[in-house]
Parts: structure tokens; C-alpha cells; sequence
């Protein structure tokens, strides 16, 4: 019995401890809130009665307003839900593709430098190359379907993870790898062990990058041959002359964006806790 009231006890003093340390966080953060609120006040007031001060036209500029009567048009009419799942479902899929082949290329030919000076040509290649234009050959292999848009967000993807993880295993701490080769360890030993936990933090930099070069991949895969997405609805809405589906279209895939962005930050946070950061 006493036992079950200590465990009891110390349950309950760990939960106030987090929630003490909780509070702490949210109350240091506040201050931080409350200006980034503020600013967004600022800004959508500037926005909301700027252009109509300055005299500018509603369909070069239209207002805060003008947007959400627009938006609440595009939901009713347009079909934004497909669309912008279209594109949440494309971005998605494209940045995990790429991640992971980006990850495993990095990987492998950081693993054997006779593979990396063999394929390295061919990568720098196909890395200048401007993605863009590979649209238009992946529309004529595939059509009008969800595929080039898919590949171009992969290739977008692919080069900025497989770059940072390479450049991450050839910093790894060669005295950690000489010690684990000392104690008879085997090569995927010192990869689990050293090589992969050393090129963590390099990996997520690549993925948060990625994240954001997601949405610009998926959305030249629209402008060129879509027929749903957000980046068909720019283009539409350009033809149409009608600026408020531009502006709310440009808005959804930012939001798509630091979705993207926030989902591996919170990633990274959890993963590589163990490693100090900098405050200011």
C-alpha cells in the first residue's frame, strides 16, 4: 500500500513538474508572441487600407478584404479543397520521396569514395541542369498527370539532403572511426554507431531545406502541365485577370510550406534533444 502511494506521489511530482516547466516556457514566449501578433496586425491593416490610400487598383493590388470575399468564392465555386490537396498531397509525397533517395545516395557514396568519384560527374550534371526544364520532357513521358509533378519535386528535393548528408560523413570524427576499427567493431557498426548519429544534424539542415523547396518543385510542376493544384489555380487566375485567386493561391502554398517546415523542425527538436542550443 505505502508502496502505491509513493509511486502515486512521485507521478504526481514529475506531472507538476512539467507543468511548471511548461508554464515557464509559455510565459518566456510571450513577450515573442505578442510581437509577432502585433506585427500581423500592422501588416494586414497596411495591407486592408494601404493600396486603397495610395490609390492603387483592386486588380493590381487587391485588399485583405477582397481576399477573403475570394476565398470564400474559390471554396464555394472553385473547388479549393481539391486543389489545395492536390498540392498538400503532391509535396508531401514529392519531399519524402526525395529525402529518402537524397539520404540513401549521400549515404552510399559517402561510404565508398571509389562510387563517389565514378558517380559525382553525373550528379554535378544533372544538378546544374535547371530543374524547370525538365517539366515539359516529364509531360510528354507521362501526360497530363500527377508523375511530373511528382518528379520535379523529387529532383528539387533530391540534391540539397544528398549534398549535406555527403559533406556530413566525410567530418565524421576519423579518431572515433580509427578506436571502433580498433576494437574489431564491423563497417555497419561504425556506421550505426559513429557515422550515422555524427550526420544527423547535417541530415535535418538538408530536410528543412527540402521542406521548403518542396512547394517551389510541385508548383512548377503545376504552372507547366497541371490541371488541379494551386499552381494551376495561378495560372488560371492570371488568365482571368483576377488577382484576389492569385494572392490566396500564393497563401495556401505558403501555409504548405511551413507546414512542411514546422513538421521537420518539431522532428529535428525530438531527434537530436541531446544537442545544445544557442539562446539569445
Amino acid at each position: 500500500m505505502s508502496v502505491n502511494v509513493l509511486d502515486a506521489d512521485a507521478a504526481s511530482g514529475r506531472t507538476r513538474r512539467r507543468l511548471a516547466a511548461a508554464n515557464a516556457s509559455l510565459a518566456q514566449m510571450a513577450p515573442d508572441i505578442a510581437l509577432t501578433l502585433a506585427i500581423a496586425v500592422v501588416v494586414l491593416g497596411a495591407w486592408q487600407f494601404g493600396p486603397p490610400l495610395l490609390g492603387v487598383p483592386r486588380y493590381i493590388i487587391p485588399t485583405f478584404g477582397d481576399c477573403l470575399a475570394e476565398f470564400g468564392r474559390m471554396v464555394a465555386q472553385e473547388s479549393l479543397g481539391r486543389h489545395f490537396l492536390a498540392t498538400l498531397w503532391v509535396s508531401v509525397v514529392g519531399f519524402a520521396l526525395g529525402s529518402a533517395f537524397g539520404a540513401a545516395f549521400g549515404y552510399a557514396l559517402g561510404l565508398s569514395a571509389v562510387w563517389e568519384r565514378a558517380i559525382s560527374p553525373y550528379l554535378l550534371t544533372l544538378q546544374i541542369a535547371p530543374k524547370v526544364a525538365f517539366a515539359p520532357l516529364f509531360i510528354m513521358w507521362f501526360g497530363y498527370t500527377a508523375w511530373p509533378k511528382l518528379l520535379v519535386t523529387l529532383l528539387i528535393v533530391f540534391f540539397p539532403i544528398l549534398v549535406n548528408v555527403l559533406q556530413s560523413m566525410k567530418t565524421v570524427d576519423r579518431d572515433l572511426v580509427n578506436l571502433a576499427r580498433a576494437y574489431n567493431m564491423s563497417r555497419a557498426a561504425i556506421f550505426w554507431k559513429i557515422e550515422f548519429p555524427s550526420s544527423m544534424p547535417a541530415l535535418m539542415a538538408g530536410l528543412r531545406i527540402g521542406a521548403t523547396l518542396a512547394v517551389i518543385g510541385v508548383t512548377v510542376g503545376e504552372f507547366v502541365g497541371g490541371n488541379v493544384g494551386l499552381g494551376f489555380l495561378i495560372t488560371y487566375g492570371e488568365g482571368q485577370a483576377n488577382t484576389a485567386m492569385v494572392f490566396n493561391a500564393i497563401i495556401l502554398l505558403t501555409v504548405i510550406g511551413i507546414a512542411l517546415y514546422v513538421a521537420v523542425a518539431a522532428i529535428e527538436k525530438r531527434l537530436l534533444h541531446y544537442i545544445p542550443r544557442a539562446t539569445h
